[in-house]
């Protein structure tokens, strides 16, 4: 039987910016932010436990080993068939850095195949049906792609395929200017033999620097730029075009229709975890998930697309529709939550209102020409909102607490 290994590229704190406030909390980086009622990584390891004869998956990154113990030690329980740790990197060493430094670790066993997954995205994953294409071509690499709109694909890696066989012609990272709607969901699926390729990309960069005196010589490996590009000119790259969904998880804001994404999956393929409506129970509109800890009082409202974490309290009269809900928080009687992320342990007074505006796939700016751009509102943790208050359009740092409406702002 076949062998195949795993790597989630988790990143590490100093890529957390974009993610903030909910980032500020310290033990919750954004590959455990919880979506659809776990963590961003656990749906990549979902997927990961369907393939047949893969037994290890590896985290690559640079946060403290700490951070990943009680997530490791939960999923080691949860996907017994399949051993997962974290290797962390003694510096950040770029997207294919970690690979490349790792490289004995990731090919002991000696496996046929390696899945890389980036951690931000949320997707359907076709692994397999990744896994019957990239057997049928004589590539080194297949990348998941999807098409995205005209106007956006320059946010992305940008790929030019044939048609017929979809051998990867070109690949762009960010192009400045159209190039194809065609782009990488960050999800790779490679030949052992990538190794060598790693190592000339290696040896490229330490050429280019012996050549330039003033060029600084560092240990960073970039996946898109020194890895894929190169492949697509030795024909050796092909792409495996998905039409189901996918998205980034860049921002804070973006983890809302990510969890909306995750939890109508639910519906499809595992009902059972969504919160059925029952007579003596609150009243559900479409998808929603709530953990068994959470108290929801039989006369409120929630959905579509709502998550309630562990021990959340939602008090009588509640409304809660795109949201998602973190532990501990508390919405008290006939508040309203729309399109946010109620931090954990925040607490919602009575007739509080928290509502934002739902963003688009390609949303990261937060502020444009000083003014707060309409998105997701944000509480971080431990934030409170008193009674009868407004707070629309805002992101609001830890340990606050609201005593005036507010509207697009971002408060310190």
């Amino acid at each position: 039987m076949n062998v195949y290994k795993a790597i989630i590229l988790v990143g590490g704190p100093s890529r957390g910016t974009r993610f903030r406030p909910l980032s500020l909390n310290l033990n919750v980086p954004k590959p455990l932010f919880p979506v659809a009622g776990h963590p961003i990584i656990w749906h990549h390891l979902e997927a990961l436990s369907k393939i047949k004869g893969l037994k290890e998956v590896l985290l690559i990154g640079f946060f403290e080993d700490s951070i990943f113990h009680r997530f490791i030690d939960d999923a080691a329980r949860e996907f017994p068939k399949i051993n997962i740790r974290y290797l962390r990197e003694y510096q950040s060493l770029g997207t294919a850095g970690g690979l490349y430094h790792f490289r004995d670790e990731i090919q002991r066993g000696d496996p046929q195949q390696i899945f890389v997954l980036n951690a931000d995205v949320a997707c359907s994953f076709p692994l397999k049906e990744m896994m019957k294409f990239h057997n049928t071509h004589r590539g080194l690499c297949t990348i998941l792609g999807t098409k995205v709109a005209r106007e956006v694909a320059n946010k992305y890696g940008c790929l030019v395929a044939k048609p017929e066989s979809n051998e990867v012609l070109h690949y762009v990272e960010k192009p400045e200017s159209f190039i194809s709607d065609l782009i990488s969901c960050g999800i790779y699926l490679f030949d052992c033999a990538i190794f060598n390729e790693m190592k000339k990309a290696m040896q490229n960069k330490k050429n280019q620097v012996d050549q330039d005196q003033f060029m600084d010589h560092d240990d960073q490996l970039r996946l898109e730029q020194d890895l894929l590009r190169p492949l697509a000119e030795s024909m050796k790259l092909f792409v495996y075009v998905t039409n189901d969904f996918w998205r980034q998880i860049k921002t804070a804001g973006s983890a809302v229709p990510a969890n909306a994404l995750y939890l109508e999956q639910y519906l499809e393929t595992n009902p059972e975890r969504l919160l059925k409506k029952e007579s003596d129970g609150p009243t559900i509109v479409g998808c929603v998930y709530k953990h068994p800890t959470a108290f929801v009082d039989p006369s409120a409202k929630i959905g579509p697309n709502v998550s309630i974490g562990p021990r959340a309290v939602i008090g009588k009269g509640v409304r809660i529709k795109d949201s998602i809900i973190l532990d501990n928080a508390e919405i008290k009687a006939n508040s309203c939550i729309i399109n946010s992320i109620i931090g954990w342990d925040s607490k919602i007074g009575t007739w509080a209102r928290v509502e934002g505006t739902s963003i688009t796939n390609d949303q990261i700016v937060i502020t444009q020409n000083g003014v707060k751009v309409p998105s997701i509102t944000i509480l971080a943790k431990e934030v409170i909102v008193r009674d009868e208050i407004i707070i629309r359009n805002c992101i609001v740092l830890p340990h606050k607490e609201l005593k005036t409406s507010c509207h697009n702002e971002i408060l310190m």
